[in-house]
Order: C-alpha cells, then structure tokens, then sequence
C-alpha cells in the first residue's frame, strides 16, 4: 500500500496527486465525520442535562427522606437509604465531570481541525508551499 496516502480521487473519479491529494482527502474525511461529532457532541449535552435533573431528583428525595425520618414517630432507620442515594448522587456528578471533560476536548478538537483545515485552504489558494508537503 506504499502511495496510498499521496494521491486522491476527485469527484470525477481522476487522481489528484501530492499535497493537493492529501489535502482533498483530509477535507472529504472531515467533512465525513463533521456530522457523527456533531451528533455525538448533542448526545452528550443531553446526557448531561438529563444528569443534572437526576441529581436534583436524588437531592430532592434525600432531603424528603431525612425529613420523614425525622418526623416519624416510629423509629424508621432511613439513613442506609439516604446513604445509597448520596453515593447514587455521587457516581452521577462524577460521571457528569467525565462527560464534560470528553466534551470540551471534543470541542478543542473540532476547533482546531477547523482552523487547520481553513489555513490549509487558504494557503492552497494563495499557491503557497505548504511545510510538511512534498515539493512540485
């Protein structure tokens, strides 16, 4: 497979050679994945947005717990419950952090990969040698 990354395929089937190759192809490959991000990047604000709503749930419930327990004149032991909710509540925020990290890196990603491929682009028109590219 030696070559396979120096040369593309334009729209009408012809070889493009060189970095103008690579380049088309980086741009098609990004243009490919630009909507499974994106749709990756909204899965994953819903999910956090769904993670907050449960973990005021999860506060709401405790706190409703430890009040009925409190007014109860029979002895109900409601802490092992409340406990379990707390460390439920817990395990949410931290997952929550997880997805918030992985979505900021995917957002610094994305940006620089438009930035890359827009100075790519604007060299490519101004007939600019690019660094890293074979010469003609």
């Amino acid at each position: 497979m030696s070559g396979a990354g120096s040369a593309a395929v334009s729209g009408a089937g012809t070889p493009v050679a060189g970095p103008a190759g690579r380049d088309l192809f980086a741009e098609g490959l990004l243009e490919f994945l630009r909507p499974a991000v994106q749709q990756l990047d909204s899965h994953v604000h819903a999910v956090r947005e769904s993670q907050v709503e449960l973990r005021e749930q999860i506060d709401n419930l405790a706190t409703e717990l430890c009040r009925i327990n409190e007014d109860q004149k029979v002895a109900l032991d409601l802490d092992p419950y409340v406990k379990k909710l707390l460390n439920a509540r817990r395990r949410v925020v931290l997952v929550n952090n997880i997805l918030q990290n992985a979505q900021e890196r995917l957002r610094r990603l994305n940006h620089s990969v438009a930035k890359e491929t827009a100075r790519r682009r604007a060299m490519l028109d101004s007939g600019v040698y690019l660094p890293g590219s074979p010469s003609k």
